[in-house]
């Protein structure tokens, strides 16, 4: 074929055709359906683009979901009610994973796997094969039940194109040889192999004594004159060589060859890029991410009504920026996450009113060049950013830059929601470059977990982040919880039998406190403390984050990339919380970083929640994470901290603090015992989160700690006025910043743990004799008031406005506060040591109760 042009349309082919003489043989169906290109592989020269497969190409989403559910009718009729009841479809990664997928789909209630070129740790292949020709040639088998490719009833093998056939004739070698069956179906968009081909297969299908069909939407051939690889070697040769020249030395995001997208583009791409949005799915937890371990009918039953919601979800984080008539959006999947973008894809564009587009990522490198006879435009360059086994490499995305997309929603499971993809030259980075509005939606990766017939050991799928509004009154972005959702559960119980029973040998965390409801002078008193001390919390915050940004490459590890986002934020549920909260926004007012934030629970005594840690080891390299606590009062949660990190590898045990007047640390942003008003307050000031609990009938070994959110106190609620009081004061403090910054940089800031040598002189002075009753600081003593008996407050004498809250909850439980000289902190509580309802303190005194 030849150059054709209807109405200024040009096949997509005819500029290779000219320069290397290859075409297709077929009719104008063949043509519709695919385009050439060039690959940048010794293996074989050209490529065939496919216009509905969803990869290279952006197409609607309906269009290529209604491509692969075609054939997958026409498969069922084929093999007819029985047979299709026991069949089975493997597509093969990365081009035809979510092709296959969707033959599954229109065959009914087959159960589907794809190959992968992902290894997954423990779990055992069930196979695999060559590809030959492919830029990365092994496939592997990987299903969460090895009896998915041991039955007898027919395999249905698809792939995008069958140009050879040898893919398809190892596949059935190699799974003949294990589990032999009757019946193979192989399903392709377009048949493009020879005679000769046919024959090998024929006498395959005979040597094996087995049946072999073949549908496809087309059919062809391929004319592939002599010495066309060399040729289309130095023809590629010949245009990286142009585009290194243009480049003058550094690569632009969009790699086209010279005078393609020229300078503009080359402009677009040195913008300023913009932070991509992220918005939380709310994937079907029980839902795979795709095919790489299986995905049975069952699945798509709880995918289906899910899918509506996702997409409106995706609709509201593109608000009017991306939707209306002729606005432009591409749903831009990762690699062999085909599946999953695909039908979010599908159901955006039956809910907005704009030109819904779809394609994914791919490792193929393909020559680019800006001609409308050639099916590859454009080319975005990044670094891989799912840790592949095979080593770091670059990625591509083609046809997205200079094709006028308002927005692209990125759609990447969590395996590969790594810094690499959200680094400078990351692919976030890249297509801000090229687009308005970048959003990102992230698919938790399925792990397997097997039945205990299967294998020894249960491998446990650790959950995505819990966000807001669903858990929290934060932002979705603001924090992601690493915790299971308790709300539904009766945990609270009064003050003094909680009380009672943590004395008689029960653990804090396994209830919690009545949450206090302030009185009108209370709450008063907190916005006036807020008033008072926002600039100051303010300093605090920027002191640290500009702390911890400063020193976190002393941390890394050899031949990490000094440039890519850091750090990863990791509050202490729940004080630390608002502080982490506060830090990323320090971060992004005054650096532009948009630094990811979780909240862990850590339990004194029980230790930090392993799994929630497994989880940040698998998204994050653990040298990226920095705790984060509100305050220090003895230490006792650094120590705790340092002991539960002992067995991951990785993790710094130093916990950056807003305050350290224990003297427990030695990244902080001061280390003054002062009013933190977050600490006036329960979950009203905290995201409306309770404290964590962790109870063994509640929280298994494969369950995060748990937590509620109390949404009936919405009309409560001060989080956000509280985050948005202190974030004001932040120009007003950066002068004051830089100073505290450079003085502790160049002090001696090593721990002097006198908090805690001031805690045991204390609990002997007073006869308690245990230090955990005993809480140093305005912060701890608060919650002795707010969530304890407490027995006395000891106040430093002279003490003012810090203090006024403590006042006045004391006198709403008739503790006395006692001023003392020598204290090293602002106050001290001290819960009754002997507590039982009706006891009386040391010095006689009943306790008040509320």
């Amino acid at each position: 074929m030849t150059r054709r042009e209807t109405d200024t349309v040009v096949w997509s082919g005819t500029w290779v055709a000219e320069r290397l003489g290859v075409g297709l043989v077929g009719d104008e169906t063949l043509s519709a359906l695919l385009g050439l290109a060039l690959r940048r592989n010794p293996k074989r020269a050209h490529l065939l683009v496919s216009n509905v497969l969803g990869k290279h190409v952006p197409q609607s989403p309906a269009v290529v979901y209604g491509a692969g559910y075609g054939l997958g009718e026409r498969v069922r009729e084929l093999l007819g009610p029985e047979d299709a009841s026991r069949a089975v479809v493997l597509g093969y990664a990365e081009t035809a994973t979510g092709l296959g997928h969707s033959v599954a789909d229109g065959l009914g209630l087959a159960p589907y796997l794809h190959s992968t070129r992902r290894p997954v740790q423990g779990v055992e292949r069930a196979g695999g094969f060559e590809e030959s020709h492919s830029h990365a040639t092994s496939h592997l088998l990987l299903p969460e039940d090895p009896r998915l490719l041991a039955g007898d009833g027919p395999l249905v093998l698809v792939d995008d194109e069958f140009s050879t056939g040898n893919t398809v004739l190892n596949t059935i070698r190699d799974l003949h040889g294990r589990h032999p069956r009757d019946r193979y179906v192989i399903v392709a968009l377009v048949d493009m192999r020879s005679d000769d081909d046919r024959d090998r297969l024929s006498v395959l299908a005979r040597e094996l004594g087995t049946r072999v069909d073949l549908v496809a939407l087309a059919s062809g051939t391929l004319r592939l004159p002599e010495g066309v690889l060399e040729k289309g070697q130095a023809l590629v040769a010949e245009y990286e060589a142009a585009d290194g020249a243009v480049g003058a030395g550094s690569r632009p995001a969009a790699e086209p060859p010279a005078g393609s997208e020229g300078r503009a583009g080359q402009a677009a791409a040195r913008a300023t890029p913009r932070r991509a949005v992220r918005v939380e799915l709310g994937w079907p937890r029980q839902v795979p991410d795709g095919g790489r371990h299986g995905f049975t009918p069952r699945h798509r039953e709880l995918l289906e009504p899910a899918l509506p919601r996702m997409a409106a979800r995706i609709a509201d984080a593109l608000g009017d920026t991306a939707t209306g008539r002729s606005r432009r959006v591409l749903v831009l999947g990762f690699e062999e996450l085909m599946y999953a973008p695909l039908r979010l894809g599908t159901a955006l564009e039956q809910l907005v009113d704009a030109d819904v587009r779809y394609s994914t990522t791919t490792r193929s490198p393909v020559l680019a060049v800006d001609d409308p006879g050639y099916a590859i435009r454009s080319r975005l360059v990044f670094p891989a950013h799912d840790n592949p086994a095979d080593g770091p490499g670059e990625r591509y995305a083609y046809n997205v830059a200079g094709a006028g997309f308002d927005a692209v929603v990125a759609v990447v499971d969590s395996a590969a929601d790594t810094p690499q993809l959200h680094a400078p030259d990351g692919l976030l980075a890249q297509l801000a470059a090229h687009t308005p509005h970048v959003v990102l939606a992230v698919v938790p990766s399925y792990v397997p977990s097997y039945a205990p017939e299967f294998v020894s050991e249960r491998a446990a799928m650790l959950p995505e982040p819990l966000r807001g509004p669903e858990f929290s009154s934060y932002a979705a972005a603001d924090v992601g919880w690493l915790l299971q959702d308790l709300s539904a559960t009766e945990l609270e119980a009064p003050t003094e039998e909680r009380e009672e029973a943590i004395q008689g040998g029960a653990h804090y965390a396994e209830s919690l406190p009545v949450e206090y409801q302030p009185s009108a002078q209370y709450q008063e008193l907190f916005k006036a403390a807020l008033e008072t001390s926002a600039a100051r919390i303010a300093r605090a915050v920027g002191t640290v984050t500009e702390t911890v940004i400063a020193e976190l490459p002393q941390r890394r590890r050899p031949g990490r990339d000094p440039h890519e986002p850091r750090p990863v934020l990791v509050s202490l549920a729940r004080a630390g919380t608002p502080v982490g909260v506060l830090m990323r926004r320090w971060a992004q007012h005054r650096h532009g970083l948009d630094l990811p934030h979780y909240a862990v629970s850590i339990v004194r005594g029980r230790g930090i929640d392993t799994n929630a840690l497994r989880w940040l080891q698998q998204h994050h390299d653990p040298a990226d994470v920095v705790f984060v606590d509100g305050w220090t009062g003895k230490g006792a949660i650094t120590r705790e901290l340092a002991d539960a990190l002992a067995e991951f590898e990785g993790f710094n045990p130093e916990i950056a603090v807003l305050a350290d007047p224990g003297g427990c640390v030695r990244t902080y942003g001061t280390r003054e015992d002062f009013l933190i008003p977050s600490a006036c307050l329960n979950s009203t000031v905290s995201g409306l989160i309770s404290r964590t609990v962790l109870r063994a009938d509640l929280v298994g070994p494969n369950d995060y700690h748990g937590a509620k959110f109390y949404r009936e106190l919405a009309d409560s609620d001060v989080s956000e006025h509280f985050l948005d009081t202190v974030a004001a004061r932040f120009d007003e403090v950066a002068t004051a910043v830089d100073a505290d910054v450079k003085e502790l940089l160049s002090a001696d800031r090593a721990p002097t743990w006198e908090g805690w040598a001031a805690v045991e002189r204390i609990s002997e002075e007073y006869g308690i004799h245990d230090v955990n009753l005993v809480k140093p600081g305005v912060g701890e003593t608060t919650r002795v008031l707010l969530r304890r008996v407490p027995w006395k407050i000891l106040a430093k004498r002279g003490a003012g406005a810090d203090l006024d809250h403590v006042r006045l909850l004391a006198e709403q439980r008739g503790v006395p506060v006692e001023e003392v000289d020598g204290l090293p902190y602002t106050c001290v509580g001290l819960i009754h040591p002997q507590y039982t309802r009706g006891a009386t303190g040391a010095d006689g005194k009943a306790v008040s109760a509320l």
